[in-house]
């Protein structure tokens, strides 16, 4: 069932938006070449624990999952497109890296992510990680009321092909709220004008991840959890939590 919010529950998922925010400013401040991924995650849990905030992804285990993710943060480098748990395994100068995390306030969810790179750029980085930023934002500019989930997924597709990057077609956004993973299902490719309709108080997770070979196939880690390309290539990820509302998207996971 798909739960439109008040304004008032926008407003309070907008708090829990900031903390995850915060979070992630912090991760990436931290990231630096010999910081380990598990210090990383420390550098989150550090931001929800100040803020009074708890975290939907420590512990989560979905049917796919072998295991409870065992971290706040999502830490994927390289050639890994998303669920890479934090280990002990330390940045290296050129390592691009995803870091998705989410806070949970006031029964409020909210959830994002950011690619950067570690060091000096490797060719081909920044363009893949600005197309995905593109890709990002024309969804987002595509959750208007009376649109359709299509055309956000449509939107992000577009940026994608012109980038020649490819997409891994299992996995997209979601609806959030309550709960981190909310009806209706949000696909990173689709067609305008299908799907489930955009209207005021939806609120969902935009999350396209795109990857530099150009393939939509992956693979999944021994660990259950990490997806990497087949092909070796570079991987990059950006999420925001978006309201649609009558006045335009809404973005809740800013600073």
């Amino acid at each position: 069932m798909v739960e439109l919010k008040t304004d008032a529950a926008l407003d309070a998922m907008r708090e829990a938006g900031r903390v995850v925010a915060r979070a992630l400013a912090a991760v990436k401040d931290a990231a630096d070449v010999g910081v380990s991924l598990r210090e990383l995650d420390e550098a989150a849990r550090a931001v929800l624990d100040e803020s009074g905030a708890g975290s939907p992804f420590l512990g989560y285990r979905p049917a796919f999952a072998p295991v409870a993710f065992p971290a706040v943060i999502c830490t994927s480098v390289n050639d890994a497109v998303s669920h890479g748990i934090p280990t002990d395994y330390r940045l290296r100068d050129g390592d691009l890296v995803s870091i998705d995390c989410g806070a949970e306030l006031d029964g409020w969810t909210g959830d994002a992510a950011i690619s950067f790179t570690v060091g000096t750029p490797r060719p081909g980085d920044l363009e893949l990680i600005d197309a995905t930023q593109q890709a990002l934002d024309a969804g987002i500019a595509a959750a208007r009321v009376g649109g359709r989930v299509g055309d956000i997924s449509h939107a992000i597709d577009t940026v994608a092909d012109k980038a020649g990057c490819g997409m891994p077609a299992d996995f997209g956004g979601h609806g959030i709220g309550r709960r981190m993973h909310e009806d209706p299902h949000v696909p990173n490719r689709g067609r305008p004008g299908r799907g489930f309709p955009l209207r005021h108080g939806l609120v969902l997770a935009i999350e396209p991840m795109l990857m530099a070979g150009g393939r939509n196939a992956y693979r999944t880690d021994i660990d259950g959890w990490t997806l990497r390309t087949t092909d070796g290539s570079r991987a990059a990820h950006i999420e925001h939590t978006v309201a649609i509302t009558d006045r335009g998207p809404r973005i809740l996971t800013l600073l």
